[in-house]
Formats: C-alpha cells, sequence, structure tokens
C-alpha cells in the first residue's frame, strides 16, 4: 500500500511539473514549475529504489537524504512565497521571507547539519531506518534530526492555514476556493508532522500517509489554481472577442 502510495504520488507530481514546461519555457511562472520539480524530487528521493541509486553515486552515506530535507525547505520555502502572495497574505509573505522566517530556516538547517554528521550514516537507507538501528545513539540523533527536518515545513504551513481557510470562506472563483481548501488541509497535514514521535511504532503507516496526503494537497491545490487562471483568462478573451 504504502509503495503504491509513493510510485501514485511520484507520478502525480511528475506529470503536473511535465505540463508546466512549455509555460516555463515562455517563461510564465517558472517559480510555479520550480516548485513541481522540487516536490517530484522530493518524492523520488523519499523511495527506497531510487533513494539506494542516488545516494549510492554520493558516496553511500545517506547525503540523499539530507539533500531530500533541503529540496523540501526550497520546495516548501517557495510555495510559502506564491500562496502568500497570490492571495495577498502580506502576514504570512512577511513571516516567511522576513527576517524571523529566515532566521529560523538558517536555525534549523544548521541544527539539522550538525545531527547529521555527528551519526554514523554509513550505508544507503531509506529514512535512515538502518541507520536508528545501530544503537541507541544514532536512534536517538536519528529522531531529532528527522524532528529537525519536519520543524521548517511546519512553520510556513501554520504560516499559510489561517490565509487559506479565510479564501475558503471569501467571495473567489469555485475552483481558487477549493484550491484554497487543499492548501490548508495540506498545511494542517504538515503540520501533524510534529506528533510523529508520539506515533507508535506499530502505526508508523500513518506517517507515509500524513506526509504524501500533504503533498498530494499542495499540488493539486496549486494545480487548481493554475487552471482557475487559464479558465479565467480564456473567459475574459471570449468575452472580448464578443464585444468586438
Amino acid at each position: 500500500m504504502i509503495e503504491t502510495l509513493q510510485w501514485t504520488t511520484l507520478a502525480i507530481c511528475g506529470l503536473v511539473a511535465a505540463a508546466r514546461i512549455p509555460s516555463a519555457l515562455r517563461g510564465e511562472n517558472r517559480s510555479l514549475f520550480g516548485i513541481f520539480a522540487l516536490m517530484t524530487l522530493a518524492i523520488l528521493l523519499s523511495i527506497q529504489g531510487p533513494y539506494v541509486v542516488i545516494d549510492q553515486a554520493m558516496g553511500g552515506i545517506n547525503l540523499a537524504n539530507l539533500l531530500l530535507r533541503f529540496v523540501v525547505f526550497g520546495a516548501i520555502f517557495f510555495l510559502g512565497i506564491r500562496v502568500s502572495r497570490g492571495f495577498g497574505a502580506d502576514g504570512a509573505y512577511r513571516l516567511i521571507t522576513g527576517r524571523s522566517g529566515l532566521l529560523v530556516l538558517l536555525t534549523i538547517s544548521a541544527v539539522m547539519v550538525a545531527l547529521f554528521l555527528l551519526m554514523d550514516t554509513s550505508g544507503s537507507s531509506a529514512g535512515l531506518v538502518a541507520i536508528s538501528a545501530k544503537d541507541g545513539r544514532n536512534f536517538a540523533l536519528v529522531e531529532y534530526y528527522g524532528a529537525a527536518g519536519r520543524a521548517y515545513p511546519a512553520f510556513v504551513a501554520l504560516a499559510l492555514v489561517p490565509p487559506m481557510v479565510r479564501a475558503v470562506q471569501e467571495r473567489l472563483p469555485l475552483l481558487v476556493r477549493i484550491a484554497a481548501g487543499l492548501l490548508a488541509l495540506g498545511g494542517a497535514a504538515v503540520a501533524l508532522t510534529l506528533l510523529f514521535p508520539l506515533i507508535p511504532p506499530a502505526l508508523s503507516a500513518v506517517e507515509f500517509i500524513i506526509n504524501y496526503s500533504a503533498v498530494l494537497c499542495y499540488v493539486v491545490g496549486l494545480a487548481l489554481i493554475w487552471t482557475a487562471r487559464v479558465v479565467n483568462r480564456q473567459a475574459r478573451s471570449r468575452k472580448t472577442s464578443t464585444e468586438t
């Protein structure tokens, strides 16, 4: 089930990113293509097979996992900018891009790198499962490392949830309100990742479901906003041609 969810999410992200290539080549909304591309890469790096191949090419010391964390940070940062500006959420935009937001990003990144360097990371292992199982010290370091990796995405997600909830309640086009609802759900799912340490090992599949549900909500939500713009542009074009 988990593997099916992983590959399905990868396929959806890849297809949406590919659909944005023509527009990106024309110089239209390149940031949106970048977000989809980063999300696609993040999903690829989270799947066992591709992860091992990529990490082995990088030396087999799980640098691919560190790369994954920073890819996620980049994707959520640019998503936060795109969404906050698109919905006029000035408070969220300032929080994410201002001095405090950048300080949070730099601090979490530094802590995460430090924890990674303290671990015995030899032996490619998606999700650092094998690293965590080596001994108690590595288990604790992997837990702290994972918490740091979840902290920044949760910070951005929580900044976006309130304006997305407000957007659902406003008199906006239906597709835009649906998109805002999905973005709010995605943000809520990301925030729930902070509770992962409380989930018993027997229910570890719940973590995968929450993670990939968040990605799907974000990708589909952004795709709907793009679709709404296309529909609106076509409607204006038809109206103009009719008037002339």
